[in-house]
């Protein structure tokens, strides 16, 4: 019995131990990369907030990677009417559940969702939007590496082109798209940095202001510890 409860107890991490461990691509850091961040706005927009929501993020956040409130009104603003508002989508939830099975995910923390599952949730999707290729036997036409009968189609195609995956289980380009490999790569990395951003804005902020902080302490503790050898002299 004694032993039994053992397996038991020890049975999900051996599990764990025993599955295949993903292998994911290094996504490029473009946290302090203004002009990648801004890119990378500009393609969410255009591709991704078609289906996809970012109901948390807020279009005049984007001032933080510097624009100004007309840059993203003229540019960025096609379903709201005030750089107050959410980023959100005119399709309704319902209605795209009834077309595509499920509803498509909201987007605003995604990074921070995938980081909690693989480590580093850049990583993930750095990995995901570059490792989509044919596959005639599913329902859009397309599979993913990362994340297997994915029921997203690969809206980036024109731009990398057509992948196949070869009988030594290695992606091949067959079909060249828009932008070169390296060129489709850099993008992927702007929209991956700009999404990584959304998930939680002040990152940057935070961090400095951790710097700071330490900085503080450690000159503050001078201070203290000479103040207490004065205190304490006569004592010691």
């Amino acid at each position: 019995m004694k032993k039994l409860l053992t397996a038991l107890l020890f049975a999900p991490l051996l599990a764990y131990g025993a599955g295949a461990k993903l292998q994911l691509d290094r996504a490029p850091d473009r946290s302090n990369d203004m002009a990648a961040l801004q890119n990378g706005a500009k393609i969410f927009v255009n591709y991704c907030l078609n289906c996809h929501s970012a109901s948390y993020m807020r279009y005049n956040r984007l001032r933080d990677i510097g624009l100004s409130d007309d840059q993203v009104r003229d540019n960025l603003m096609f379903t709201a009417d005030k750089v107050g508002e959410p980023m959100k989508i005119a399709m309704r939830r319902e209605e795209a559940k009834a077309w595509f099975g499920a509803a498509p995910p909201d987007l605003t923390v995604i990074a921070r969702a995938r980081a909690s599952e693989y480590g580093s949730g850049a990583d993930w999707l750095y990995t995901y939007l570059r490792t989509f290729y044919r596959d005639e036997s599913r329902p859009t036409g397309w599979n993913n590496v990362v994340f297997e009968n994915v029921g997203m189609p690969h809206i980036l195609w024109d731009l990398q082109g057509d992948l196949v995956m070869g009988e030594d289980h290695k992606l091949k380009l067959v079909k060249p798209g828009k932008l070169k490999p390296k060129e489709y790569d850099e993008m992927v990395g702007d929209l991956v940095g700009y999404l990584n951003y959304m998930g939680e804005p002040v990152a940057e902020f935070r961090k400095h202001l951790g710097v700071a902080v330490l900085i503080f302490l450690a000159v503050f503790f001078v201070f203290a510890y000479a103040l207490k050898r004065e205190f304490w002299k006569d004592i010691h």
